[in-house]
């Protein structure tokens, strides 16, 4: 008996010798790593979610390999304003054949006030992609204020600070508004930094769909210098979302541009994300009918719509504001019924104000395709440094809605990077991946390198590009041919495998909001407790892939990997024999006291405050 007892114990230590080092193996791609650092050629083995080798792995086994031999392989792109449609999550087809690994709900300040109860239910069925979620103010103002446009009492503030840091401590990626939207529009400036400002020691980001009034003229500038006044005064990073300069101020995306940089060289990093189209979607009534009339909700605006002289006041000042905004009735199109403002105006006999109002009254609020821009202005918008690419858009198996829902990243890497080369293709993966991800505050995606997420990629450079149009909007996009969500893979040779490796991801307190750094950094941490030991002094270069330096951990002592940092912040990835490990350092800048964050192996490991010193630094 002993014998055959030792047999087994022998087959065993054979089996496992012979397993497979890896879950998957990316073979001969070409690697644009997010950080914007030159292409390189590499093999990516992944094991247990993470991404725990970058090289030469010809000699590695896997239990899955993926030819990537002449695509890129690049990190996953995160789009941070989804609104993807909860049905659509266990599949979400039409973002998987865009590159899309995680979507950030609740933009323009909606959503449910309970974001890990929300979390919660919309996994419940699996998710083909990460999920995560803001706090909206526009849901916060609305639980407390209601539709009315009127003054919060003090009590009234202070319950809505409670419901945004509630919010965020439940893991929510920041705050989101949508001033143009009502009741959020009846909000003043001052009410809405006095609300927000309870976020401030949360270093996190403040993202609004900008408010366009008829007292600013209608004006972009003045909307976008309001998201960036309130970001900082309430100590938020201001995020101008869905970025555009509009109507009779097409032309001026420089000037605009220029605002933010200001603001981000006087201490307060100020980011944007844009999507690549010349025309939005929201409710046909949304952003057209005047908000005194849009107060009290649908019911009160109906019954306004039945009095004969503020119907006609409603119509006016309807047109004024598509004049303004849209160019006209000519700027708007109903992708439900597939038909021209205009077209349907001739139907009705009407004017264009008078025939938004029957199909409000008639159908409800159906959505409209609003058209804005220039193309100039886009490009100009696009090409900023701190411009996210995020596609106001989503998981969803509709077919009547704007083509940005299927079409929008591979428009920017076909379109523009390619065809137009408005931007390397280096440039443009950073602003879908890593970018998108600092500014949230996410430290574990967006970057190919050991000890990140395995949230991948993979697509022909030369044939990506999108199909998706006004009159077809659910054209699939060509090119993306393998997508993997946390090592899982989702999406192979263009065909979604039905996979449901998607995760909700929630912020924590020590993933603070900042721009995607990467000149030369370092870090240097001297630290000890009961239990563990630090020794960090590690340098990393710019145009470098990896630190170099001291990187000892209990002992350990691991090759450093990527190192991101802020403001008395890093994090800082390495591996040993196979085995990698995470490593955050937040140092509190009044007290100077250190929390150190490890996970090995892509799981938490453990949760210090030792005592020590730590230098954390950027070029």
């Amino acid at each position: 008996m002993k014998r055959f007892f030792l047999l087994l114990v022998l087959l065993g230590a054979v089996l496992d010798a012979q397993a497979p080092a890896f879950d998957v193996i990316l073979r001969g791609g070409t690697v644009i790593d997010g950080s914007g650092h030159p292409r390189f050629v590499a093999d990516v083995g992944i094991r247990n979610g993470v991404i725990v080798s970058v090289g030469d792995l010809a000699t590695g086994l896997a239990k899955e390999t993926i030819d990537a031999t002449g695509l890129i392989v690049a990190p996953g792109f995160i789009n941070i304003h989804s609104h993807a449609s909860p049905d659509a999550l266990p599949t979400a087809v039409n973002m998987l054949t865009q590159g899309v690994t995680t979507e950030i709900f609740n933009a323009d300040g909606n959503g449910p006030l309970d974001v890990a109860e929300q979390m919660k239910r919309l996994s419940g069925p699996g998710l083909a992609l990460n999920i995560g979620g803001y706090i909206g103010f526009n849901a916060v103002w609305q639980q407390v204020v209601g539709n009315a446009d009127r003054r919060p009492s003090p009590e009234e503030i202070q319950r809505m600070r409670a419901l945004i840091a509630a919010g965020l401590d439940q893991g929510a990626w920041g705050v989101s508004a949508g001033l143009d939207y009502k009741p959020g529009y009846f909000a003043k400036t001052e009410e809405v930094i006095r609300i927000v400002d309870v976020a401030r020691s949360a270093r996190t980001n403040f993202t609004n769909h900008d408010r366009i009034t008829p007292e600013s003229n209608f004006s972009s500038k003045v909307g976008i210098s309001e998201t960036i006044a309130i970001g900082e005064k309430a100590g938020m990073v201001p995020v101008v979302t869905h970025m555009k300069v509009q109507g009779r101020e097409q032309g001026t995306a420089t000037p605009v541009l220029a605002s933010m940089a200001q603001a981000t060289r006087r201490g307060h990093y100020t980011a944007a994300d844009a999507y690549p189209y010349l025309a939005g979607q929201s409710g046909l009534g949304s952003l057209i009918i005047p908000g005194w009339a849009q107060e009290g909700g649908r019911e009160a605006m109906v019954k306004r719509f039945a009095d004969p002289q503020m119907r006609a006041r409603i119509i006016r000042e309807a047109e004024e504001a598509m004049a303004a905004r849209f160019g006209g009735p000519q700027g708007v199109y109903l992708p439900r019924t597939q038909q021209e403002l205009t077209a349907v105006m001739k139907e009705m006999n009407a004017g264009a104000g008078e025939t938004i109002v029957r199909i409000l009254e008639q159908t409800g609020d159906p959505g409209a395709i609003l058209r804005f821009g220039a193309e100039e202005d886009l490009i100009k918008i696009l090409q900023d440094p701190v411009t996210s690419m995020a596609c106001d858009c989503g998981a969803s198996t509709a077919t009547r809605v704007h083509p940005r829902f299927y079409g929008s990243y591979p428009r920017v890497l076909g379109r523009y990077v390619r065809e137009q080369k408005i931007m390397s293709l280096e440039e443009a993966i950073g602003k879908s991946a890593w970018l998108p991800a600092s500014t949230i505050g996410m430290s574990d995606r967006g970057l190919i390198a050991v000890g990140m997420a395995a949230d991948l990629v993979v697509f022909d450079a030369n044939t990506i590009i999108d199909h998706a149009t006004y009159d077809n909007p659910a054209q699939p996009a060509e090119g993306v041919k393998h997508v993997i969500v946390n090592g899982v893979v989702a999406l192979k040779d263009g065909a979604a495998t039905g996979a449901r490796g998607g995760r909700a991801l929630l912020r924590s307190a020590n993933m603070p909001s900042r721009p995607a750094n990467a000149d030369r950094r370092s870090l240097t941490v001297s630290a000890k407790d009961r239990d563990h030991t630090i020794e960090v002094d590690v340098t990393h270069g710019a145009g470098m892939r990896e630190a170099t330096g001291r990187f000892i951990v209990d002992g350990i002592t691991y090759r450093p990997g990527f190192l991101q940092t802020a403001s008395s912040w890093a994090t800082l990835t390495g591996s040993i024999d196979g085995r990698t490990i995470s490593l955050t350092v937040d140092k509190d800048s009044s007290s100077g006291g250190l929390t150190v964050i490890v996970s090995i192996d892509g799981q938490p490991a453990w949760t210090a405050k030792p005592a020590g010193r730590s230098a954390i630094q950027r070029q």
